[in-house]
């Protein structure tokens, strides 16, 4: 069965320069866990060869080093360009093997709109990833409208991505003297944070009317969800539509408008949940190289109790569809 990936890394130096150029001091540029780990986001050649040994036929690039915050706005507008022309490179490399998710300039929404539009009708691109937020401000603040306009009127999806929280939020709620440094960053981030941070901003997408102003619009998730799934039926409670003002219950925008990945967590019963709350049709694969190297992440899928059909729709059949994969 074909095998397609989304959520999968990868690093170019001269990206990697311009952010360092401008990097925040306060924000780590490492996580604990993770070492040796630029050779498998630079090296393509151990890229395809990781794909062949676990049965992926085509994985969906995404820059792992978003243009930061902190980068002026002409540079970063430059700088997305660029990124986005290296991803065309290595998909036009290795044909069939690759497809691309864009790096937007968030400084800019507009320009962030019109390379959104180059990268698919020029590029060839399915979407692109959005990396928390910018500058503090939530993705549902009306400035980044023009991003989400531009994603439903070309019939693309956006993947909202995890990004380290803010500073002053991990000392509040996330470090201690109880346990190490180390500690308290794997749980603002990797760890926990960076899944309730995604999940706040879903929510907030949801409740500010996204789907009302742009029913058609497409949003992927990755981590079975960022934590949402298990909370809707509290949400539908505490947030009908008589507080919300919403044309839909909040368990009905999510499960029509939101796409959830595993991320390369392989777990049978995260899996077996969310087909059942979400429907197969709404799950699509990840593996997110090469942060995560799980074992026999194709066999996970087709060793599962899933009947075949809702193994197609998972392993391909709805990236195809979602991201507008030629078959």
């Amino acid at each position: 069965m074909k095998l397609i990936t989304l959520e999968e890394h990868y690093a170019d130096i001269r990206i990697m320069e311009i952010n360092r150029k401008y990097s925040d001091p306060n924000i780590p540029m490492k996580i604990p866990h993770v070492t040796g780990i630029f050779e498998d986001l630079t090296n393509f050649e151990k890229r395809i060869k990781y794909m062949d040994e676990n049965h992926v036929d085509i994985q969906v690039l995404s820059m792992t080093s978003p243009i930061g915050d902190n980068v002026l706005p002409k540079e970063a507008i430059e700088a997305c360009k660029l990124a986005n022309n290296i991803t065309k490179e290595h998909i036009d490399q290795y044909p069939g093997r690759f497809l691309g998710f864009a790096t937007l300039p968030m400084c800019d929404p507009v320009s962030a709109s019109l390379e959104l539009e180059r990268c698919v009708k020029e590029l060839g691109f399915c979407g692109a990833l959005l990396a928390g937020r910018y500058k503090g401000r939530m993705l549902n603040e009306k400035e980044f409208l023009p991003i989400f306009a531009k994603a439903e009127e070309l019939n693309v999806p956006l993947y909202i991505h995890p990004a380290f929280i803010p500073n002053e939020v991990k000392k509040a709620y996330y470090d201690s003297e109880a346990y190490s440094e180390d500690v308290a960053f794997e749980l603002s981030s990797v760890g926990y944070g960076w899944h309730s941070e995604v999940g706040i901003q879903v929510l907030r997408l949801i409740l500010s009317g996204i789907f009302d102003k742009f029913p058609k619009l497409k949003i992927i998730i990755g981590h079975w969800g960022e934590t949402i799934p298990c909370f809707l039926d509290r949400l539908d409670f505490m947030l009908d539509k008589n507080i919300t003002k919403l044309k839909k219950n909040i368990s009905e925008y999510f499960k029509e408008n939101v796409y959830i990945t595993p991320s390369g967590i392989i777990s049978k019963d995260q899996l077996e949940y969310v087909v059942k709350l979400m429907g197969a049709d709404h799950v699509i694969y990840s593996i997110d190289y090469p942060y995560v190297n799980p074992e026999n992440p194709y066999e996970f899928l087709m060793d599962s109790a899933l009947s075949d059909e809702e193994k197609e729709l998972i392993a391909y059949k709805n990236a195809e569809r979602v991201l507008n994969i030629k078959k």
